[in-house]
């Protein structure tokens, strides 16, 4: 016998159909799954969203392919040897197609173009223990969409589908939704003026609008008596003011609403503020100061000695800069307090003085006099209610205290007007002044719909603004193309706008513009503001058209001259001390 006969003998026998498994055939199935559900999320939810707010879309799925690619890679030449080499390829791979989701969630959060309310949210336990809540609430009862809890976080419960309080409950939640929906920061349910009937007034970005149909005194009264009942406000009384918070959770939207409501001479009113802590909470950074008055501001923070006005318009922004103000000096070294009619939101260090005007007890002048005669280092008088709080802010030591004054104005100048009126002596007005800041809310333009285009030379003239720098301006648009056909923005809901931006004025206050106050010299203070080489109002807000953040249009809107005051708009809350502060 040969010896490849012999080797033949030795071997065994193989048919055709006989193989070797390389690999388990679960191992394959199990690599699969994390790349079937990363697939899923960049397919279904990450490209339909650059889409949707026009994010850059082709570069965010080349950067998702080669991060798939990436992982697959590193799971199928895993450099390790034995049965462990599978189990490393595989959590590589999970860990690198995790980095893709947080680092696409990280950066798209972040873009101005994408809604706090539309922002990818990963993992949201709180949403899923919302949803169980509202489930257990709704169990046998009427269907619901808002989970509402009262001050002491139980929630409402939803009356059965069969009785009249269930139409009630609904037509409060609508409301209150389409308020929501229209991004308001308050809302204002009260007579028309008209007839008899009552609207809801949103604020909108500064801007009143109506929101629904409106309401019989009947239908209006249920759903106030709704929210009172809420908030636990005493249901009996309609001419007192009474304020309460209550919770509202829509799917993963939470929200805090603070109610209160008053009667009037016309009928009882209602105001519903949007989560009053985030509209007031804003460093003195993001107030939209410009370097030199950001500057100018910091320097009159640098001092504990006189009074700064600070002036604004009604929902103009006043509470707000109170209260960055306050938060230039530090509440741990030096002793902070504030008087305020209602406390929109806590200074952290601060102590805050709240003043009920339908208690029995001193007057509001009597509160701010004991206040100042314990020298604190810094006072915030968050209103101005009457002559006899002026004259005892001035007859107080300023030497040894800063007292912030917030008061209605629509300039620095007018500012300085009003608080002469109101202390009635120009040497008193004049004595402690040190500085006077003023400020007007503009509209932002919606980043996302705005339409650039080169403005004409004979505009650019009337502006002031030189021709030869500025080549491109924008406007607001409302739409945009989706497959070459125009749809309603979904960032700004079709307004074109979208946020507020403060436009501000800051002046220090020295011995020359102290004499022009004494001598009643309004044209000479006007002389010395601008000596001092500060941006006014108006340059702020052309700086703000020249930087894409406004247009021109919402420019010369926002700092118009006040016309004189007409009939209040339906719904208006009215304009009385003890009005919820101004945001």
């Amino acid at each position: 016998m040969t010896s490849l006969e012999q080797l033949a003998t030795t071997l065994p026998a193989f048919t055709l159909a006989d193989g070797f498994v390389l690999v388990s055939f679960w191992k394959p199935i199990l690599l699969m799954l994390p790349f079937i559900g990363w697939a899923w999320m960049v397919s279904t939810i990450f490209d339909k969203h650059c889409a949707r707010f026009f994010l850059p879309r082709e570069p965010w799925n080349t950067f998702h392919l080669c991060m798939g690619l990436v992982a697959f890679l590193v799971a199928v030449l895993m450099p390790i040897e034995g049965a462990g080499a599978f189990w490393a390829g595989l959590g590589a791979a999970i860990v690198i197609l995790a980095a893709d989701i947080m680092i696409f969630t990280a950066i798209v959060n972040r873009d101005d173009r994408v809604p706090a309310e539309h922002r990818v949210k990963l993992l949201d336990l709180s949403s899923y223990k919302a949803a169980r809540e509202a489930k257990a609430a709704q169990k046998k009862q009427g269907k619901v969409q808002l989970v509402i809890k009262g001050p002491d976080k139980q929630v409402l419960a939803a009356p059965d589908s069969d009785k009249p309080e269930f139409a009630t409950r609904l037509a409060a939640e609508t409301m209150m939704i389409a308020a929501m929906g229209a991004r308001a920061s308050e809302l204002a349910l009260g007579p028309s003026g008209k007839d008899t009937s009552y609207v809801a007034m949103a604020l909108v970005d500064g801007v009143r609008q109506p929101i629904g149909n409106p309401m019989t005194p009947a239908e209006a009264l249920a759903v106030m008596d709704f929210w009172k009942s809420a908030a636990r406000l005493d249901l009996a009384e309609r001419r007192k003011k009474q304020q309460g918070d209550v919770g509202i959770e829509r799917e993963t939207d939470r929200r805090k609403l603070r109610v209160a409501t008053l009667g009037t001479q016309a009928g009882p009113r209602m105001t519903v503020l949007f989560d009053p802590e985030a509209q007031v909470r804003r460093k003195p950074t993001e107030l939209g100061l410009l370097d030199t008055q950001e500057a100018a501001l910091k320097e009159l923070a640098s001092t504990t000695q006189g009074i700064v006005l600070l002036a604004g318009q009604p929902d103009g922004g006043r509470t707000t800069l109170l209260y960055a103000a306050l938060k230039l000096h530090d509440a741990y070294t030096q002793n902070v307090q504030t008087v305020e009619l209602d406390i929109q939101d806590t200074i952290e260090g601060a102590k805050q003085n709240k003043f009920d005007p339908q208690a029995e007890g001193p007057e509001f002048s009597t509160l701010v006099r004991s206040i100042l005669r314990r020298d604190p280092d810094v006072v915030g008088i968050a209103e101005l209610p009457d002559t006899n709080t002026a004259k005892e802010i001035v007859k107080a030591d300023q030497e040894r205290t800063r007292t912030y004054v917030s008061l209605r104005a629509d300039n620095a100048v007018a500012a300085v007007l009003t608080w002469v009126k109101i202390v009635g002596s120009q040497e008193e007005a004049a004595k402690s002044l040190r500085g006077v800041v003023a400020e007007r809310l503009v509209r932002k333009v919606c980043i996302n719909c705005r339409v650039p285009y080169q403005p004409a030379p004979d505009m650019l003239k009337k502006l002031g603004l030189p021709a030869d720098k500025v080549k491109q301006l924008f406007k607001k648009g409302g739409q945009v193309l989706v497959k070459n056909k125009p749809e309603i923005c979904p960032v700004c809901q079709g307004s074109g706008y979208i946020g507020l931006e403060g436009c501000f004025e800051v002046f220090p206050v020295g011995e020359a513009e102290r004499e022009c106050i004494r001598q009643g010299n309004l044209n000479g203070l006007r002389a010395e503001f601008r000596k001092k080489g500060l941006p006014t109002i108006q340059q702020s807000a052309l700086r703000k058209v020249v930087d894409g953040l406004t247009t021109v249009e919402e420019m010369l809107r926002a700092t118009a001259e006040p016309q004189p005051p007409a009939a209040a708009a339906p719904g208006t809350p009215p304009k009385n001390p003890s009005a919820p502060a101004n945001a």
